[in-house]
């Protein structure tokens, strides 16, 4: 008897666009057969400040990508952002009843539990809970206690909460789009689904989602999240930098950035030139490509040392033997790896979706990592808070400022 086909589908909600995806399951590799996205709109900074009109957008997204599969999902899985989550590392302990018990789920789900236990302001929430590592008795680095014995066991966990409101609001969008809401997953740890190998996760890793408004962050240390978090900072803030520095519009800024940008002005022949579009005139200016370089590479910079600054403080870079990995729709921009291997000095890679197949050509760029690693969510968000309930069931994985989480490790 052939086994029924199971559907997967997404929502990555922008600061500039909104991608929806709709995929079959074989196994726990996506194929996709619906993809939509429309221009973003009631959206700041990963957060939802304008209903109806953020709800507009995941319509249109939506709407095109069942047109393209010829089907109608129940449930989205959705990414959420924004400065209001927070990361925070902790710990819980248990006895174990008898030493002649093997360590059971059982005991394991009361020593997570157990490191979920401490107060929370009424408007905060516990929504995600990511394992790290476990402790029997005095042997570390313990995976899967489970069917071990020993007389104590702790657990060592990364917990982020959110703001109630801003997850009721992001619930009410979808619900407005006409779309039920599945898991609401934190977006750098959807990323990593779709762009991080397991020796990477293992060796240690950070990894960047430069989007337009925000750049999500979160460590990988042996194969656990050890820290998590936002800046507010990303491809906006760059156009809006060359838009007036080079004195022409956000449009014509944007166009601009993503034809002839790059972050690293050695990078630039010295002869080269670009034409830029008046703000507010016809007429059109030949400049030297290096004095938009000179433009990016500041801010750019910027980002990765305020990022560089807070990892060397908490002393986790001589564990991260992958380096960084730098994804999202900024992540394209020219002389980025490069840049980014001198700031931080670790080796550097550029991650765009690997696993996923069906409509592959047309969401390997690195600015669907979100979107894609949204379809392994079921699977990947271990250690979750579990379900919660806004007129339809969902789940929320985020993170929190970057230094806030990071200074937890200290």
């Amino acid at each position: 008897m052939k086994s029924e086909i199971k559907i997967r589908a997404s929502i990555d909600l922008g600061t500039t666009k909104v991608s929806a995806m709709i995929a079959e399951m074989q196994g726990d590799v996506p194929r996709l057969i619906g993809v939509g996205t429309a221009p973003a709109d009631g959206l700041r900074q990963g957060v939802v400040v304008d209903i109806d009109r953020a709800a507009a957008c995941v319509a249109r997204a939506i709407n095109e990508a069942e047109h393209m599969a010829g089907l109608s999902p129940r449930s989205y899985n959705v990414g959420a952002a924004g400065e209001h989550v927070r990361g925070m590392n902790s710990r819980g302990v248990v006895a174990i009843p008898s030493l002649e018990l093997e360590i059971g789920p059982t005991d394991v789900s009361r020593a997570v539990e157990a490191a979920r236990k401490f107060s929370l302001p009424y408007d905060r929430e516990i929504i995600h809970t990511l394992p790290q590592e476990f402790i029997v008795d005095s042997q570390r680095g313990v995976r899967a206690p489970a069917g071990m014995f020993g007389a104590r066991l702790e657990a060592r966990v990364h917990v982020v909460t959110a703001s109630r409101p801003a997850l009721d609001n992001l619930a009410k969008t979808l619900e407005q789009a006409g779309a039920e809401v599945g898991e609401i997953v934190l977006e750098p740890l959807a990323s990593s689904r779709a762009v991080l190998t397991d020796d990477e996760r293992d060796m240690g890793v950070v990894l960047l989602d430069i989007g337009g408004g925000t750049t999500d962050v979160i460590v990988f240390v042996d194969g656990g999240v050890v820290a998590s978090g936002v800046i507010g900072l990303g491809g906006t803030n760059i156009t809006s930098d060359v838009a007036y520095g080079l004195r022409t519009s956000q449009g014509h800024a944007e166009e601009i950035k993503i034809r002839h940008g790059c972050a690293l002005t050695s990078l630039v022949d010295g002869d080269e030139t670009i034409e830029v579009a008046t703000m507010g005139f016809r007429e059109r200016r030949r400049l030297a490509r290096q004095l938009l370089s000179g433009i990016i590479e500041p801010r750019v910079t910027e980002l990765f040392e305020l990022i560089g600054a807070q990892i060397a403080e908490s002393g986790l870079k001589p564990v991260l033997g992958a380096g960084v990995v730098i994804t999202g729709g900024s992540a394209m921009l020219r002389g980025t790896r490069e840049l980014a291997e001198q700031v931080f000095d670790m080796p550097a890679r550029v991650g765009s979706p690997e696993r996923v197949a069906g409509l592959r050509e047309i969401v390997e760029h690195p600015r669907f990592a979100t979107g894609v690693g949204l379809l392994h969510a079921v699977e990947g968000a271990q250690g979750s808070a579990g379900a919660r309930s806004a007129g339809s069931k969902r789940l929320m994985h985020s993170f929190g400022q970057l230094k806030r989480a990071i200074a937890s490790l200290i």
